[in-house]
């Protein structure tokens, strides 16, 4: 209340000094302000809020830039579409988006979506090094030779043009409007013959892409209430739903069909436009699929079988969220190949384990098959050289908007996917300006402080493990404690990879031959990464509470012996985050030890790693 009065008397401190009425003769309609920040991040979807979060958390100043009232992107209450990834239970993701869907457990146990919004709002906020601008679309660029110099804003609620300078600048927004820059990049379809890639099925390149999506989201109910759509929706028929449902019988492929039942659906076969230009055409868009949304509720809801008899329409999306448009080109295309055979890159950032699910163009208005899934690996690596622009030297990019063949985008494009993309580039961004270094001189130089930066941060890169700090190597532990320093922070091909201890019974003990310097501690608890309700739910209005990880620790202290006394020099009592590193007083210890005093309601903590700072 002390900090909410404090801001109050500011504001009206600043109004009283402005005591002359405000006319025509002596203001301005629109407010004209310069901004500078380290870096600028365009767009707020999940890619760009890791990238911001995680370049601040490094030391840097940065300026996010977000044109809709809400962070999350298509993750976000406006258009609610599910966040998948990787399919394996081994290699789900980490790092930021693991700390958001586990602060969401937290403050939003029914997980309503508006509170989703404001459980990512809360993380970016929480970064002093962060300011972020909501309301606020890309207009044009401003360029100093090959570099770009500022972005030009709007904000339309403030009346407020911004001129946003920066001295790196990272495109999130998935249209790729810093293309404004001149940045290379590509639209649309490559043949079958440009990258080798036998799953496409063209032969002639064109600007074809996915589609967009308007979501429906329903609501279990007791009763059965009656549904009419509007005049101008459109009113299908058995006919429209009246086509082979027939299985691939290819090893690996999956067909997808449009499914007009309630049960465990997320409706993303409401889907148009990849035949025309999902930027331009954006408001013709939107109105073919609310047209296409509320034909296809009132055809299943009053559908004679009773398919809805006990489902009511809680809510239909008025944004379409967006697949596909625009590509950059890094320094590597990443192409089905690299997908296929596991994306073995020096230079690997970030990885996918989405199936590569190509959309036809065509999309709902198509009878029988709408996507064809293809087979990928558990995990794949992602290079950094898919990250930055090849001909404008400040540029990165994060999302859907990577140097991608069109093939491999269908794999790379998903949230979960994105999400460690912009923490890779926001990473790598906070590193090159400490250095004073372009992204391409990041990766010829300095590509490993960038992976080690990363895997410090919890983000597994595939084909590697993460190297314990100096001190974990050299101390002393029982041979039990010896896998906390293998560096696998998860469970890997059926091995445990952790240490499971009795709260206030025992305790995870390093000691060293002689006293050390200890500022901190780095620990990894066991977040239960196969527990995919982490995740917003498909229907609204549940009155279930999601399920914290049992296992793990809730509270915990962190000792250390000096002059032969164990000494608490960190406590904690309302942990709910995978990913903690702690820091203290500096100690002078020959020992260190983690005891965890209660579990979110398992009799045992899981703990993968306990690193000594």
């Amino acid at each position: 209340m002390k900090k909410f009065f404090l801001i109050v008397s500011t504001i009206i401190t600043t109004l009283n000094l402005n005591a002359q009425m405000i006319t025509e003769s002596n203001s301005s309609v629109i407010n004209n302000k310069e901004m500078e920040a380290d870096l600028v991040v365009c767009g707020g979807g999940l890619s760009g809020v890791c990238a911001a979060v995680s370049a601040a958390r490094h030391g840097t100043k940065v300026i996010l830039v977000q044109d809709r009232p809400v962070l999350g992107g298509n993750a976000s209450s406006e258009m609610r579409m599910g966040i998948v990834g990787v399919k394996n239970d081994d290699s789900q993701e980490t790092g930021i988006l693991e700390e958001m869907q586990l602060r969401n457990f937290y403050y939003n146990p029914l997980q309503r979506y508006t509170l989703w919004d404001d459980v990512i709002y809360s993380t970016v906020i929480s970064e002093k090094n962060i300011k972020l601008l909501l309301n606020t679309s890309v207009q044009d660029v401003e360029m100093n030779g090959e570099n770009i110099a500022a972005v030009k804003c709007w904000n339309s609620n403030a009346y407020t043009k911004y001129t946003i300078r920066g001295k790196m600048f990272i495109d999130c927004t998935g249209d790729g409007i810093l293309r404004l820059s001149g940045a290379k990049y590509r639209w649309g379809r490559e043949t079958k013959t440009e990258f080798n890639e036998s799953y496409v099925d063209i032969t002639n390149a064109d600007a074809k892409t996915m589609g967009n999506s308007i979501l429906l989201q329903l609501r279990k109910t007791n009763e059965d209430h009656p549904f009419k759509a509007p005049e101008w929706a459109y009113h299908f028929t058995e006919n429209d739903f009246n086509y082979s449902n027939a299985k691939s019988t290819i090893p690996g492929v999956k067909f997808n069909y449009k499914w007009p039942f309630p049960k465990n659906n997320n409706f993303w076969w409401i889907e148009f436009g990849g035949n025309i230009n999902t930027i331009f055409d954006a408001n013709d868009i939107q109105y073919e699929l609310k047209r296409i949304a509320y034909g296809v509720w009132e055809y299943m809801k009053n559908h004679p079988d009773g398919r809805c008899k006990n489902y009511d329409l809680d809510w239909i999306g008025s944004l379409p969220g967006k697949r596909e448009n625009v590509r950059y080109v890094g320094p590597h295309i990443l192409t089905q190949d690299d997908v296929t055979s596991g994306g073995h890159f020096d230079d690997v950032v970030a990885y996918g384990g989405w199936t590569l699910d190509n959309h036809d163009p065509e999309a709902f208005h198509k009878k029988g098959i709408i996507s064809v899934e293809f087979v990928a690996p558990k995990l794949y690596g992602i290079p950094f050289d898919c990250l930055y622009s090849v001909n404008v030297p400040n540029l990165m990019f994060a999302g859907r908007d990577i140097s991608t063949s069109h093939m491999a985008f269908s794999s790379t494009r998903v949230m979960a996917t994105c999400a460690l993309l912009g923490q890779a580039a926001g990473t790598a961004a906070s590193i090159a300006l400490e250095k004073n270094i372009t992204p391409a001189q990041l990766r010829k130089n300095h590509i490993r402080t960038l992976q080690a930066t990363l895997e410090d941060d919890d983000i597994l890169l595939p084909h590697r493990w993460r190297q314990p700090s100096a001190l974990t190597q050299s101390a002393q532990i029982a041979d039990s404690l010896k896998v906390l320093r293998n560096g696998i922070d998860r469970r890997w091909e059926n091995e445990d990879n952790g240490i499971w201890v009795k709260p206030n019974e025992e305790s995870i003990v390093y000691t060293w031959k002689k006293p050390v310097e200890l500022n901190g501690a780095r620990i990894i608890f066991d977040s239960d990464l196969k527990t995919r309700s982490k995740r917003m739910r498909k229907l609204e209005a549940t009155t279930e509470l999601a399920e914290f990880p049992k296992m793990m620790a809730k509270a915990f202290k962190i000792e250390a012996r000096v002059g032969g006394k164990w000494q608490t020099v960190y406590t904690e009592s309302e942990n709910y985050l995978r990913l903690r590193k702690v820091a203290f007083n500096t100690v002078k210890a020959d020992a260190l030890r983690i005891i965890v005093t209660s579990t979110w309601g398992a009799p045992q903590a899981h703990i993968f790693a306990l690193d000594a700072l």
